[in-house]
């Protein structure tokens, strides 16, 4: 099981309402935060998320709504005990950038690892397959898919073939590789082959482009920047790099996913959920994001 928490909402600036945006994806003991805004460390445990499992942190881009609660929540990871290594991720100029902002945090008790986007290639972390992307706003942005894969089912008759014995079937489920005979089999040799597995794609602060529907596409939830909800706002919105719902929920519906959260609401937006009917005439599975929002997903059969 999958779970995605929006801790918080808000864009610009926190809000007796919101919180900044932020989202946290959560799995197996392992958990990635996106952005970190002012008061991050306080949303994430008003959304009753733990903050030390936190294995990946990754930055969208360098504006202060979206980066600049990282020295307290580190220090909130180390208050609690975190020893074990931490990578963020981000666009080039990351580690002058996080450095520069921790200077006024004492040493912390983990290793931070940076990983800097200059060239957009997927990796590996915190158990996901990290896609970063191109956004288009008035400086480096980077949008993210993450992809939980789902190994094949186990096949008795291949695992008969290889002359394995029974009781090392179980071990070679959970670890994915045993040594029988001085011989090394891994799971990949006794399995009908990947399935599907579960994605989850996050953009903010955007223009819609291409590359976001290259990107979210077949997403089982994406998480779109939603800055106003007015068409009389579109102006703004072009003038600043941001998205009117009814354009993430364009990009929802030609990219083909399951389901739309829209986040990073403007100050001046009271009542988000009030605009939601523009997305919902586009995209029938669109959703206001509220702090604290959950959902659990799970592998489909």
């Amino acid at each position: 099981m999958l779970r995605v928490t929006l801790p918080g909402t808000g864009g610009m600036m926190p809000t007796k309402e919101r919180w900044l945006s932020t989202c946290m994806i959560s799995c197996e003991g392992h958990s990635v935060l996106i952005d970190c805004g002012e008061g991050t460390q306080v949303a994430v445990r008003f959304a009753q998320c733990r903050i030390k499992p936190i294995d990946l942190i990754c930055i969208t881009h360098f504006h202060a709504d979206h980066i600049s609660g990282l020295p307290g929540l580190l220090l909130s990871m180390g208050n609690e005990g975190r020893v074990e290594p931490l990578t963020i991720a981000g666009p080039k100029g990351l580690k002058k950038i996080v450095n520069s902002l921790c200077v006024i945090t004492p040493a912390l008790p983990f290793e931070i690892k940076f990983r800097e986007l200059t060239e957009l290639e997927p990796f590996e972390e915190a158990g996901f397959i990290v896609t970063p992307f191109h956004l288009k706003h008035g400086i480096e942005c980077i949008g993210y898919s993450f992809y939980l894969r789902r190994i094949g089912k186990f096949n008795v008759e291949k695992a008969k073939a290889l002359s394995l014995p029974v009781h090392l079937w179980s071990e070679l489920q959970k670890s994915g590789k045993v040594f029988y005979k001085d011989e090394l089999y891994t799971y990949d040799m006794v399995s009908d082959g990947e399935r599907e597995g579960i994605k989850i794609t996050y953009c903010t602060d955007t223009r819609p482009t291409d590359k976001i529907l290259e990107y979210a596409k077949n997403s089982d939830l994406f998480v779109c920047e939603g800055l106003y909800y007015s068409p009389d706002k579109k102006n703004r919105v072009v003038e600043t790099g941001h998205m009117l719902y009814g354009e993430a929920a364009q990009l929802a519906k030609r990219a083909g996913v399951k389901r739309l959260w829209l986040t990073h609401f403007s100050p001046a937006v009271d009542k988000p959920e009030e605009g939601i009917e523009e997305a919902v005439k586009i995209f029938e599975k669109a959703e206001c994001g509220f702090d604290g929002k959950t959902i659990d997903l799970v592998f489909e059969d």
